[in-house]
């Protein structure tokens, strides 16, 4: 989706000329993956961060055009919408120190960009999702990006009706929206783990298994317009927002945001087609090259087509095709939310990319863990965050067992640190990484139980429209110190303060 196009909208001609040559993508990619060597390297961690623009009043600060022009970096685009921008992080060798370096690019990013919004009175917000956002703050909020309009433009045309948000929770929201525009208020921390062609399938396996306790120890998203809702709402929100299926089909269709279909059996070639086979192009944007010619003369082609369509498909754990470097095969990992602090946001990617590292030579677990129960504990971590109860894979009979999520990941811990120090991740990394985790689940405290906590704090004194503010001030005042969530101050005087 990172793609740039010059286009907003397309005829049936494009669509006939985008879904040849997507094929034809599939089939250089199938002979590409049979060539001996292709995609083996050192393994590595890249990141993207996903962050919010907000004003000296705490809401959304609509300017992300502006504060990139003035920044200059090339590392840090546009979001979908006008108040949230992104952070591309460049890639970490996975063996050495990997958490800490991604820790320290991501507070210096952050920094810079605080400085470059400040002009414009704003400041950077590293959170799931805004707490103050408004329903005014979404209204002709998208960014002016030809591929965000083609977008908007496509789910349109295949949905043909508006999109309704139905979310449970404490206070549940009933809303319909007419574009994709809600979907913009999710912020997310995308990680990616290069992984080698023949190891894909047991990684993406493990990746979907270790995907609910890592969520369910991250959770920081529970407002919506006003509204407590989930521990981690971006998740059915993203599902909701950006759902293109018409009215006749419904639910019965595959879902456009989903977690899968059933576990890999052979490799990436196989969830590729499925990509192409299950979801119709929204974006038919076409080249010129021969992507089978390429191959065939001993070149790495840019699959074009293939990219950009499956970038389309948001998938909750993703493969990737990259060209560089000779092209490579990536996980991206995109359940994880933004913030609290780039130190939780390092320890959250440790924990996900150290127990899938374990978990993939575990590959009993796809047979004593239906997949239809891996994707109902990804939802359950989603709606209760640390309270929820997972079905967790058991050697032997009867499997799978339940266990509360904030037991099962504290009893995970070392089984990450396994996976990481195998890996060649220094051990005083992992340790200090995983440390935050384990620190925050006996603490209690993920940044969806603080921003809850504290707003109830503000709630007696304070109408819901002046709360969410001074949380969010009190958050934002806690995150500029560096210390992760589980060390920030857990109550409010009468002045609203710390």
């Amino acid at each position: 989706m990172g793609q740039e196009i010059d286009r907003d909208t397309f005829d049936p001609a494009d669509y006939d000329r985008f879904d040849a040559r997507v094929r034809r993508c599939m089939d250089a990619l199938g002979e590409l993956l049979a060539r001996p060597g292709f995609g083996t390297g050192p393994a590595s961690l890249g990141a993207e961060v996903e962050l919010a623009l907000v004003d000296s009043g705490a809401h959304a600060l609509p300017l992300n055009h502006e504060v990139i022009a003035a920044l200059g970096d090339p590392r840090v685009t546009v979001e979908l919408v006008r108040f949230n921008l992104e952070y591309n992080d460049p890639p970490h060798l996975l063996a050495g120190r990997p958490f800490a370096a991604l820790e320290r690019s991501l507070a210096a990013a952050i920094a810079r960009l605080g400085d470059a919004a400040a002009p414009f009175g704003g400041r950077i917000a590293a959170v799931g999702i805004l707490p103050t956002i408004r329903e005014a703050d979404l209204g002709g909020a998208l960014s002016d990006v030809h591929r965000f309009r083609a977008l908007s433009h496509g789910l349109r045309r295949l949905r043909q009706r508006a999109f309704t948000i139905r979310i449970s929770g404490r206070e549940p929201l009933d809303t319909t929206w007419g574009d994709l525009t809600l979907e913009g208020a999710n912020t997310g921390f995308q990680v990616h783990l290069r992984v080698a062609p023949d190891d894909f399938a047991r990684t993406y396996n493990a990746a979907q298994i270790a995907t609910a306790p890592a969520l369910a120890c991250a959770g920081n998203s529970p407002i919506f317009l006003g509204r407590r809702l989930w521990q981690e709402t971006r998740i059915p929100l993203f599902r909701q927002a950006i759902d293109d299926r018409d009215k006749l089909v419904g639910s019965r269709g595959p879902a456009r945001v989903a977690f899968g279909h059933g576990w890999l059996r052979t490799g990436v070639e196989e969830i590729f087609a499925e990509t192409v086979a299950l979801y119709a192009p929204l974006l038919p944007v076409c080249g010129d090259d021969d992507p089978l010619a390429q191959v065939r003369s001993g070149g790495v082609p840019e699959l074009s087509e293939l990219r950009l369509h499956n970038g389309t498909v948001w998938r909750w754990n993703r493969p990737v095709y990259d060209p560089a470097g000779g092209g490579h095969l990536r996980l991206e990992m995109r359940a994880l939310p933004a913030g609290p602090t780039p130190a939780d946001m390092a320890a959250n990617a440790a924990f996900l990319i150290g127990l899938t590292l374990a978990l993939r030579d575990e590959e009993w677990m796809t047979v004593a863990l239906p997949f239809r129960l891996a994707d109902a504990n990804f939802s359950r971590a989603a709606e209760h965050g640390l309270d929820a109860e997972l079905l967790w894979p058991a050697p032997r009979p009867p499997s799978p067992r339940p266990v509360q999520a904030s037991r099962l990941v504290l009893g995970l811990v070392e089984t990450a640190r396994r996976g990481l120090v195998g890996a060649g991740v220094d051990p005083a990394d992992a340790d200090r990484a995983l440390g935050v985790v384990a620190d925050r689940v006996e603490a209690g405290v993920t940044g969806s139980r603080w921003q809850l906590r504290t707003l109830e704090r503000l709630e007696p004194r304070l109408s819901r429209e002046e709360a969410l503010p001074a949380m969010l001030e009190l958050y934002l005042a806690a995150a500029a110190s560096g210390e992760p969530v589980h060390r920030w101050p857990q109550g409010v005087n009468t002045r609203g303060t710390p």
